[in-house]
């Protein structure tokens, strides 16, 4: 097999096989196969698109580089969730112990934050002692006991995927719907679990900004997860404006706390109540989505799912404290309130500048290796729909600087305030099985 016959074959718009497509997975990941020939073939894919069967190729060969995690000894059906990332997307922290709650077991490899986008081990993090790595006994023992453990991403998971990724950074071939596909679930077969919620979030803070391509998108890993044997469900979120009110780690623990507590954000709670539903569907602890649906309400509302919550962060190490005291969670120095510069209503708030904005605090990182602060983030006190008056706060900034124009800025370039009030915003816009 020549790797040269095999860009040809592509660039021809033929097929694949399973073999040759391993073929080219081994061989880059090993190093036998230089960029310049990987690039040629991602771009041959980009412009020719893949079958079903060479994207489903594609996963395992990705999913099978590195270690396959054994979820064997953990007890039930393992349902993992993934969120294809937004801005204050704090959903995991919330759906997490819901779903332990309903003894289900949560057995999940989180990552970072980078750029606009927050991580959910960067949150956790923010909890004073909370170990984001266990060993695999640990973590196994952690699942068997309190029926949910959060930790790092193996280095090893999927190394293929990591390396094609990079390249495809540097050759324009990163917006391809195969490609993202393979990638995303490339990751969550590696991680071991037997069925999968997908997030696909679409708007101004969101990878995908169209209803038409996150619908491929999710058409795409669902197919991936049937033919791969992983019930798979992709719900179509919004991600126009920021889940929540809190972007910031601390922060972002904060309003999963008071979700937990029956409290919170109404939009949030809805779309972690859908999520919390379908995993559970998932988990086969329920018939139907309704029935999950009550289910899930009233384990948040009897406390049971807060609960769960504090023996998981016990377990792991951190100070269960934080959930009746969230003023244990790292605060920042100073506050700084964003005032609206007229009257009327709210009509976008762009997630992206938003997550920008707080990532220029320090709640984010522009490059891999930079350092967060815990501490800092942003408040939005004005989503769409609100009415507000000239001089009320729209926005409060955490700092742990007093100079912070350019955030203000860049929050007061992110809303934009009309005369009239808009259309109320759709949360969830369709759901893939």
């Amino acid at each position: 097999m020549r790797m040269v016959d095999l860009i040809h074959k592509k660039r021809s718009g033929e097929v694949l096989s399973e073999q040759e497509i391993t073929y080219i997975v081994s061989g880059y990941t090993r190093g036998d196969i230089p960029d310049y020939q990987m690039s040629a073939l991602l771009m041959a894919i980009f412009f020719n698109g893949m079958t079903s069967e060479e994207i489903s190729a594609l996963t395992l060969a990705m999913a099978g580089s590195g270690e396959m995690i054994d979820l064997s000894e953990i007890a039930g059906i393992k349902v993992d969730k993934h969120s294809t990332g937004g801005v204050g997307d704090k959903i995991s922290l919330i759906v997490g112990p819901i779903v332990a709650s309903l003894g289900i077991p949560v057995a999940k490899m989180s990552g970072r934050g980078l750029g606009h986008t927050g991580g959910t081990v960067d949150k956790l993090e923010s909890i004073p002692g909370f170990q984001i790595e266990l060993t695999k006994e640990a973590f196994i023992h952690a699942v068997n006991t309190n029926k949910i453990a959060i930790v790092g991403q193996s280095g090893n998971l999927a190394p293929a995927d990591k390396k094609m990724y990079a390249l495809r950074d540097v050759t324009a071939t990163v917006d391809s719907i195969p490609l993202i596909a393979s990638s995303i679930m490339s990751k969550k077969i590696a991680s071991g679990a037997d069925a999968i919620v997908l997030d696909v979030k679409i708007g101004s803070g969101a990878f995908m900004k169209t209803v038409d391509d996150a619908r491929a998108l999710a058409r795409t890993m669902v197919d991936i997860g049937t033919q791969l044997k992983r019930n798979t469900i992709a719900m179509i979120t919004d991600m126009e404006q920021p889940l929540g009110r809190e972007i910031g780690n601390a922060n972002e623990i904060r309003e999963s706390i008071e979700v937990l507590r029956g409290t919170g954000d109404k939009e949030l709670t809805e779309v972690a109540i859908s999520v919390a539903a379908y995993m559970s569907l998932l988990g086969k602890v329920f018939e139907s989505f309704e029935e999950a649906q009550v289910a899930v309400r009233d384990i948040v509302l009897n406390g049971k799912a807060l609960e769960t919550f504090k023996r998981f962060i016990a377990s792991q190490g951190g100070d269960p404290n934080v959930v009746d005291q969230p003023e244990l969670l790292p605060t920042a120095a100073y506050q700084f309130e964003v005032l609206a510069e007229k009257d009327g209503f709210i009509n976008q708030i762009n997630a992206e500048q938003i997550g920008i904005a707080a990532m220029l605090l320090g709640a984010g990182r522009a490059k891999k290796e930079d350092q967060i602060d815990y501490a800092v983030g942003l408040t939005l006190n004005r989503k769409i729909g609100d009415e507000v008056q000239i001089g009320e706060s729209i926005c409060t900034i955490h700092a742990n600087q007093q100079d912070v124009k350019a955030v203000e800025s860049m929050i007061q370039g992110a809303y934009r305030i009309e005369n009239s009030k808009p259309a109320p915003i759709q949360l969830i816009y369709d759901v893939i099985v």
